[in-house]
């Protein structure tokens, strides 16, 4: 039998009734975190700011860390989910188009609650190996590759695995560095986003749009199709 790291919970929910409870713990780590940070997310605390007994949560959760880590599971699998749903959602659209859609929910989703993101980030890097992690990480790059894949054909760099983490690490010390600066306008930070992104694939933004991609020598591929309107 494999041995219980100090990162996993005890037990998994079931019931409705365990189910609020343990998305009451959650949600109650990460109000204390980005209201109060680390530091003052201990399980006294967060049992009382859930509305629990300290007794009732670690029925669930052996410690502080194994509630962070689920915490951070969570906000993983959900980005995870997301993407590949814009990515299904916008399939037949143009390269610009979609990663304008990606950039958009990556702002919209660090922009919410930027301090807690922050500390999440953290937190990961702080964990060991996590199959669940790796597997949301997996899925997410999964993801972009397969809209690389699509846009293959206007690409100057090749769609490939190195390529997509390349473009979510762009995106994501873009978006976070303008979260740390205290910008809040999202919708100025997406349009930099998106053109450090076309500019990293070698297209251009009008390119991108349907236009046909600028290749290296600066000769532009013929779009197959009817122009768009």
């Amino acid at each position: 039998m494999p041995r219980r790291r100090a990162s996993d919970p005890r037990k998994t929910p079931l019931q409705a009734r365990s189910r609020d409870t343990y998305d009451a713990v959650l949600e109650a780590t990460a109000r204390i975190l980005e209201t109060k940070g680390l530091e003052a997310a201990n399980t006294n605390a967060i049992a009382e700011r859930a509305g629990l007994s300290v007794g009732s949560l670690y029925q669930y959760f052996p410690g502080k860390t194994a509630i962070f880590a689920e915490l951070i599971r969570r906000n993983d699998a959900a980005t995870a989910e997301g993407l590949a749903a814009l990515v299904a959602a916008t399939a037949g659209q143009d390269l610009a188009s979609r990663l304008r859609a990606l950039v958009q929910a990556a702002v919209a989703r660090q922009f919410a609650r930027p301090r807690l993101a922050r500390i999440l980030d953290y937190l990961e890097a702080t964990l060991g190996a996590d199959e669940a992690l790796d597997a949301a990480d997996e899925r997410i790059v999964g993801s972009v590759e397969a809209l690389l894949h699509a846009h293959a054909g206007e690409l100057a760099r090749p769609p490939t695995t190195v390529v997509a983490r390349d473009m979510l690490w762009i995106a994501k010390g873009m978006i976070d560095g303008a979260s740390l600066a205290g910008e809040s306008d999202g919708a100025a930070v997406e349009p930099r986003v998106v053109r450090a992104l076309l500019g990293y694939l070698g297209v251009e933004e009008d390119a991108g749009r349907g236009g046909g991609a600028i290749r290296p020598g600066g000769r532009r591929r013929a779009r197959t199709g009817p122009p768009r309107p």
